[in-house]
């Protein structure tokens, strides 16, 4: 069993970029939304067929449901044998009483979305802290025991420049967390900015510029010790997410929660409707399944191995999708590996880091 991923529906108030499922927590009875959760994960025990190794508790904004929620929350999770378990937060959530709940939980690893330490882009795109808030708020888990955090850094921003990216990036590094995550920004449809960006209420960086920061960001986090792991995350030796690996890797995880997914290793999706109400009344009958195609399945290997720095494992992909797939494979990569757009080393198909900018257009190629 790869892990088991929480989806907490709820935020403070929600960011202008994101369309993950959320809603505004004032007002929301959480004690009723803990106990739904424990219901539904009491009917999927027995797709727990393996002891969970990993737990990631996301959303939303977990660390904004009230102390003895979340303590509930750590309670009634199988954390008997896991090894990494995820708690993401938002900085201005952290204080001591926080820090000192999860330092005496389960929980061993922490991850917060800092995304800029400008507070005018943090202005631009809705977020509710500041830089100083971010940069205590590390400061509190670090010296509260929490020894591994991630930080989330958001490039593209609105009104962000190369020198300002760079500014962020150094004040984060300076912290020294064991792993940071960092994307571009996506403008989602029906969110908030890509309207204002439609309006011309807000402006985004030039595609040019924006691929000037990430190579910015794999330059400077290579000299500073950390593994460019997967295209967007990045970790001092020994810190890779054990969980968000095993999504990459196609293998299977539970997912609790409105909104939340799980996939069995093999064909088999289930996704849980993004209704709170529907989910508060029977958390146990809110899901659609889906088994995916074989078409389907060879897309989403290749898709997700090729993410990676450890590249597409293809005795694994001909193991899973047949030997006719793997060598309709290997001919579609024979003219991508001739002009060095990928690489076949050691039986497993690698995009160089050279050419991740480009990985979309590379992988559509292969499928």
């Amino acid at each position: 069993m790869a892990g088991l991923y929480v989806h907490i529906p709820f935020c403070s108030a929600k960011c202008a970029y994101c369309d993950f499922y959320s809603m505004p927590l004032k007002g929301r009875n959480t004690g009723e939304f803990i106990d739904a959760l424990s219901r539904e994960l009491d009917s999927r025990r027995g797709e727990l067929t393996e002891p969970v190794k990993t737990i990631y508790i996301g959303g939303g904004t977990p660390s904004a449901l009230p102390f003895e929620q979340l303590r509930r929350l750590f309670e009634i999770l199988p954390t008997d044998e896991v090894e990494e378990f995820t708690v993401e937060v938002n900085p201005e959530n952290v204080d001591a009483g926080l820090v000192s709940m999860l330092a005496d939980s389960p929980a061993n690893r922490v991850s917060m979305g800092v995304q800029s330490v400008v507070d005018s882009e943090l202005r631009a795109v809705g977020r509710r802290h500041d830089a100083r808030t971010a940069l205590r708020a590390f400061e509190l888990l670090r010296s509260g025991g929490i020894g591994n955090i991630s930080l989330d850094l958001i490039f593209g921003l609105p009104g962000q420049t190369l020198s300002s990216w760079q500014q962020s990036l150094e004040t984060l590094l300076a912290l020294g967390p064991e792993h940071l995550s960092s994307y571009s920004l996506m403008l989602e449809a029906g969110t908030r900015l890509t309207a204002m960006v439609n309006r011309g209420k807000a402006t985004v960086p030039s595609d040019e510029t924006s691929d000037r920061m990430y190579g910015l960001l794999c330059r400077r986090l290579a000299e500073a010790g950390y593994q460019h792991y997967e295209i967007s995350n990045f970790c001092l030796p020994g810190f890779h997410s054990r969980h968000n690996s095993a999504y990459w890797n196609h293998t299977p995880y539970v997912g609790l929660g409105p909104g939340a997914h799980s996939f069995d290793g093999h064909r088999l999706r289930r996704a849980n409707m993004a209704n709170l109400q529907r989910y508060l009344e029977d958390p146990t009958d809110c899901f659609t399944t889906e088994t995916i195609s074989a078409e389907q399945l060879s897309e989403e290997k290749i898709m997700l191995g090729l993410r990676t720095a450890g590249g597409l494992d293809l005795n694994d992909y001909r193991s899973a999708c047949g030997d006719n797939a793997a060598d309709v494979l290997l001919r579609k990569a024979h003219p991508l590996i001739s002009d060095g757009r990928l690489q076949n080393a050691g039986n497993r198909l690698i995009i160089p880091e050279a050419n991740w900018l480009i990985s979309d257009r590379i992988i559509v190629e292969l499928f």
